[in-house]
């Protein structure tokens, strides 16, 4: 993982402005939730990251029917991607064992998130990526602040639940820190393949089926 780095994509238009303000107010409203909860603050950063790529799929799959043109790859690439932050909200249920309460929150957050991220996509696919990029960013310094409560012994370094292991083909004495460190990768991917779809939208650089 020597490779990984926390990058930041300087807001230098309204649009990027946009999105980053958004991605803050996401941010204002989990640290009132959860705050330092590292594992609980993952389950419903996790709830949240694995709606966009399902979303965007589903829009650019109804576009590219109805133009009757190719996707160039973008909406496997967008449900590969849900599918990922999907795996990672079943790893950190398995670590955090959220309560039916928490359980019903997430889901109420998940419900409302869909219908907001639906209207971005809709009104602006650019904002909408933008969106994913910055929430990504904010997804690695969290990821990275977990994994230095782990280094500091803050947290504890417990055995990886079966289902990382399983998913990443980890060792079976895998430890938390491990899993931790895969899922910083995804999002760091995450993060740099959705900034670079919103400036595909800025440079005109589209599928087909997008023009």
């Amino acid at each position: 993982m020597s490779d990984f780095e926390i990058k930041h994509k300087q807001a230098s238009k309204l649009s990027e402005h946009t999105a980053y303000k958004i991605t803050q107010i996401l941010k204002f409203l989990l640290n009132i939730f959860y705050g330092k909860k590292y594992a609980k603050r993952a389950v419903i950063l996790e709830t949240i990251a694995a709606v966009p790529g399902m979303v965007a799929g589903m829009f650019n799959h109804l576009k590219a029917l109805r133009r009757m043109k190719d996707d160039e790859g973008w909406i496997r690439e967008l449900l590969d991607e849900a599918e990922n932050e999907r795996m990672h909200l079943m790893i950190f249920l398995d670590i955090a064992k959220p309560s039916w309460v928490e359980r019903t929150l997430v889901l109420i957050g998940q419900g409302a998130f869909i219908f907001v991220y639906g209207l971005i996509y809709l009104l602006s696919s650019k904002i909408a990526h933008r969106v994913v990029g910055y929430f990504e960013e904010e997804a690695c310094k969290s990821y990275t602040e977990y994994l230095n409560k782990i280094d500091d012994g803050e947290v504890d370094n417990v055995a990886a639940p079966q289902i990382a292991i399983e998913y990443y083909q980890l060792p079976s004495d895998a430890k938390l820190r491990d899993v931790i460190l895969k899922i910083r990768n995804d999002e760091a991917n995450h993060r740099d393949r959705n900034h670079s779809f919103a400036d595909a939208y800025e440079t005109n650089n589209l599928p087909q089926h997008l023009y």
